[in-house]
Order: structure tokens, then sequence, then C-alpha cells
């Protein structure tokens, strides 16, 4: 029995010596885990801000505005070019019809994304903004908003390179009775 006994106490040094030595050397199984990141950040670290290569130039969307502008990770604001959707965010004016479902389609397109953006001729407009044709996934958001009946096509000269395009997506999108078109009694 004392010969049990005294096996037993042997096993049970050893055992708190080895959860002694895990304890005092901990595995990475056992370090906490670093803090997760979100994709917004993943993708920052991942690009230079404002990135160009081969006159096409990069940015990650941080945040959306409204269903035409965006703001770009160096805190610049972007204002979509050939086209104009309700408004939403102007203090001047009421939210308007269709203008919620716009922004929210804007931000479900880019907001955490990096995104090309393409300059027609314009550098900013009047405001400060940016002035670009905005693409993600390969597919100009700005088309796409006004083929969707998201916005209207809007011309400013001397942006204009994609004006036609703009003037198309708009006809089919009344044709089809899209977005706005179908649910705002009065269109822009």
């Amino acid at each position: 029995m004392r010969k049990r006994f005294s096996a037993a106490i042997v096993v049970a040094i050893f055992a708190l010596l080895a959860v002694a030595a895990i304890f005092k050397n901990p595995g990475p199984e056992s370090l906490p885990a670093p803090a997760k990141k979100d994709a917004a950040t993943d993708a920052a670290a991942a690009l230079p801000p404002r990135q160009n290569t081969d006159d096409a130039e990069y940015a990650l969307v941080m945040r959306v505005i409204d269903g035409d502008t965006i703001e770009i990770e160096d805190g610049a604001h972007v204002r979509y070019i050939g086209m104009d959707s309700p408004e939403t965010v102007d203090p001047r004016k009421p939210v308007q019809c269709f203008g919620i479902e716009a922004s929210a389609k804007n931000k479900n397109l880019v907001e955490g994304k990096i995104v090309r953006l393409e300059k027609d001729v314009s550098e900013r407009d009047r405001y400060d903004r940016l002035l670009r044709y905005v693409y993600a996934n390969g597919e100009m958001v700005n088309l796409l908003l006004v083929r969707e009946g998201y916005a209207a096509a809007a011309t400013f000269p001397p942006d204009v390179k994609y004006h036609q395009q703009f003037l198309d997506a708009e006809r089919e999108a009344r044709e089809q009775k899209r977005g706005l078109w179908a649910s705002c009694p009065i269109q822009p």
C-alpha cells in the first residue's frame, strides 16, 4: 500500500511540474489571438492611399456619403461624374424620393472596397470634391446606378466622356420603370 501511495505522489509531482512548465512557457495556441481587423483595415494596409499605376488611380472607400458621393481613405470626397442621385444629406433640401435607396445601393457596391478612379477633364467641383468615374469589380458604378434607376444622367461640361452612355442608360431605366422611375411621382 505504501508503495502504491509513493508511486501516486511521484506521478502527481510530475503532473504538477508538467502543468507548471506549460504555464511558464505557453505555446502559440495558448497565446491571446491578435485583434481582428475589418476588411477595410486589411485593404488599407494592402494598398497605399490613392495608388496610381498606368494612368489608373485606386483608392479604398471609407464611407458612402450619399448616392453619388464617397469618401476615400485620405479623407477626400469623390463626386461621381455623369449622374445625379436623389438628395439625402444636403441641409438645404429635404430627403428626396429614392435617395435612401440610392445611398444604400451605392454603399453596397463600394463601401470598404478598393475602387478604380477615372478622371475626365475636371479635377474638382466647386465644393472641392474630386470628380471621377468610379469602378468596382470591373464595372463603372456611376453608369450602373443610372441603368438600375438609382440616379439620373447629368452632364456638366467639360466632363462628357461617357455622356451618351449615361443618356442611353437613363432611357433604358425609364422605359423599364426601374428604381426611382417607378417609385417617385416627380423625377429629376
